[in-house]
């Protein structure tokens, strides 16, 4: 499987005989699912299908959907008059002018003007919601790909700083024994001129506290672990913004402890290029699905 960005666009147009239906889908990262639509009045109806729709084909983002129905102007429309209601306006016309006779009669022009009598050429509202399923279909498809494309591009940029923590977190250990070695020798000076009669015992307990406290083997384990997860994770593919965000946190902890126990320059920064890495891969995973 793969991984998908929440950053996409797609958008298509199709022709329905006297207007053109455009479906445009977009979608930024966010926290959860939250699709918005931007359509006129007369398409509303269309907002609860396209939504069940939308929403079984993603899990995480918020998408912009516009609707949008357009008259197609390129072909002059063929007007028709509706005759039933032309017909049922010739028979309430001639009731009125039974009881007011008076009453001035309807001209042609007045029947023209009158709502619905001029036939209207919009799509069938059941056709309109079949097309645009259809058309949804399409659009979703393509907006996939885009999403695909760009988790594809995070995938690689976070591949690429897992192999370089765990080159840093490779260095650490060889440092320890040296960094051990200098503290003892600058421990013994130091205890040596401040007391004569110091005893090499004392010094050696002294030792053993101080390779207790800087002690990091157990953090560096649980790096390499957690680096080995995010990598299975990714692989895996699917739905994986969340859990990386989680084990972003863990890595950061584990780096701040390695940090706060160095007590060599390069170990430090060691520990601050991987606090940099972390925040590195942590940014990208905002976007992830």
């Amino acid at each position: 499987m793969t991984i998908y960005s929440m950053t996409g666009y797609a958008g298509a147009t199709r022709e329905l005989g006297p207007a053109a239906l455009h479906l445009e889908l977009k979608s930024v990262n966010a926290r959860f699912l939250d699709v918005t639509f931007r359509c006129g009045e007369e398409l509303r109806f269309l907002e609860m299908p396209l939504r069940e729709k939308i929403g079984a084909a993603l899990s995480r983002g918020k998408v912009e959907c516009r609707l949008n129905l357009n008259p197609q102007t390129a072909a002059p429309r063929e007007l028709a008059a509706n005759a039933a209601l032309v017909a049922q306006l010739a028979k309430l016309e001639a009731a009125v002018r039974t009881t007011l006779p008076q009453a001035a009669p309807l001209t042609v022009a007045e029947v023209l003007r009158w709502p619905g009598v001029i036939a209207d050429e919009s799509v069938d509202p059941e056709h309109l919601q079949a097309e645009a399923l259809d058309l949804a279909a399409v659009v979703l498809k393509d907006f996939l790909a885009t999403r695909e494309r760009e988790g594809a591009k995070l995938a690689a940029m976070i591949q690429d700083r897992v192999d370089r923590m765990r080159e840093l977190t490779a260095q650490v250990a060889p440092l320890l024994p040296q960094s051990l070695a200098d503290y003892e020798t600058r421990l013994s000076a130091k205890l040596r001129d401040a007391v004569a009669n110091l005893d090499e015992e004392r010094i050696r307990q002294e030792i053993g506290l101080f390779a207790t406290r800087i002690d990091v083997a157990e953090e560096l384990s649980r790096l390499v672990t957690h680096l080995d997860e995010l990598e299975r994770i990714v692989k895996k593919g699917g739905a994986v913004g969340k859990r990386l965000d989680f084990l972003m946190q863990e890595l950061n902890r584990e780096a701040n402890t390695l940090a706060s126990k160095s007590v060599a320059a390069e170990i430090t920064a060691i520990a601050l290029e991987l606090k940099l890495l972390i925040e590195q891969v942590r940014e990208q995973v905002q976007n992830l699905e």
